[in-house]
C-alpha cells in the first residue's frame, strides 16, 4: 500500500511549496535579502495562487483527454 507521499493531495502540497520557495528566491534577491516565507507565502496567495491552481486544472484535462 503506497504511502501518504504518493497522494495526489500531498503532490499538489509540494508543489504549491515549490512555487512559494521560488517567489521567496526571486522576491528575497530583488530586494537584496531574505523576505522570509510568511511574507512569500501572503504575496503567492495573494497575487498568483489562483492563476497557478486554474493552469494546474487546465493542464490536467489536456493530458487527461491525451
Amino acid at each position: 500500500m503506497p504511502g501518504f507521499e504518493q497522494s495526489s493531495v500531498y503532490q499538489e502540497f509540494l508543489a504549491e511549496r515549490d512555487e512559494i520557495l521560488r517567489l521567496k528566491w526571486l522576491e528575497s534577491e530583488k530586494m537584496g535579502e531574505d523576505i522570509g516565507f510568511e511574507k512569500a507565502l501572503m504575496t503567492w496567495i495573494r497575487c498568483h495562487r489562483d492563476d497557478w491552481r486554474e493552469a494546474r486544472r487546465k493542464e490536467e484535462r489536456f493530458v487527461l483527454m491525451g
